[in-house]
């Protein structure tokens, strides 16, 4: 399995570093913060050869010029979504070559949460940013309900046993979300004690597995009766598409504490 291991930054971000078939060697995923980063390379005597860059906002994109000005690395990153540092850009359909780790990725367009929002996908890995969380999804900014639906059914179509990088430890939050929408879903109940357990160890949460979220995650899940129902509920009125499930669950969870 391909080496990732994370770098934490702000109050709950992680940076991740993947390792190459020579594990000294590395790429960064998504560097808000340039400090914790070579803080990192240098206690772990890393030598860093690229970034790779999901979307624009600042607390995945921030540390890309300190990094750059420090390693003089390209950094990848979406097209539509011009970024200080940033020396490639990338859409849907391309393939980043990382030949110095012996390692390539595939890009995805996930729109929704920005509008240019990519993904990375290789070697069973995928680093996503805000779009899919263990056991839920990035708020919808810069997109539409129907192109956030649409990115995370994409993501839903890799295989099960894909490894999920996302940016941030919202699992525990996300998990008393997603019981309240699915109360009888005895797999997030299950979760929800793993999830706990390895926070109390100070543990990340992550990576969680494309099989996994389809069992836990509402956001993965609107095709569910229990999913619908729960949302119509809260919505108080029908709900006529898969769209209309998926925007009263991400309205629900915007106001959920």
């Amino acid at each position: 399995m391909l080496k990732v291991t994370a770098v934490e930054a702000f109050r709950d971000n992680y940076i991740w570093l993947i390792h190459g078939e020579d594990p000294s060697r590395v790429a960064i995923v998504d560097p808000g913060d340039a400090e914790p980063v070579i803080a990192a390379l240098a206690e772990r005597d890393l030598t860093p050869v690229a970034i790779l860059l999901t979307h624009h906002h600042p607390d995945h994109s921030g540390g890309i010029p300190a990094l750059r000005a420090a390693f003089d690395i390209p950094a990848w990153g979406p097209a539509d979504e011009p970024v200080p540092g940033m020396t490639s850009v990338v859409s849907g359909g391309d393939r980043v070559e990382l030949p110095e780790l012996g390692l390539a990725f595939d890009v995805i367009d996930i729109p929704g949460h920005t509008a240019g929002h990519v993904a990375f996908h290789g070697h069973g890995a995928l680093f996503c940013g805000d779009t899919l969380f263990s056991a839920g999804c990035g708020r919808v900014f810069e997109g539409t309900p129907a192109q956030m639906l649409s990115s995370l059914d994409a993501l839903a179509a890799l295989p099960d046993e894909t490894h999920v990088y996302c940016g941030h430890e919202y699992t525990g939050a996300n998990l008393r979300f997603a019981r309240a929408v699915e109360p009888d879903n005895t797999d997030i109940a299950a979760h929800e004690e793993q999830v706990a357990a390895m926070r109390r160890e100070h543990a990340p949460s992550l990576p969680s597995t494309l099989a996994v979220e389809k069992r836990i995650n509402p956001f993965l899940r609107c095709d569910e009766p229990t999913v619908a129902s729960a949302a119509r509920e809260q919505a108080g009125h029908d709900l006529a598409s898969r769209v209309e499930v998926f925007a009263a669950v991400r309205r629900w969870k915007d106001g959920f504490s």
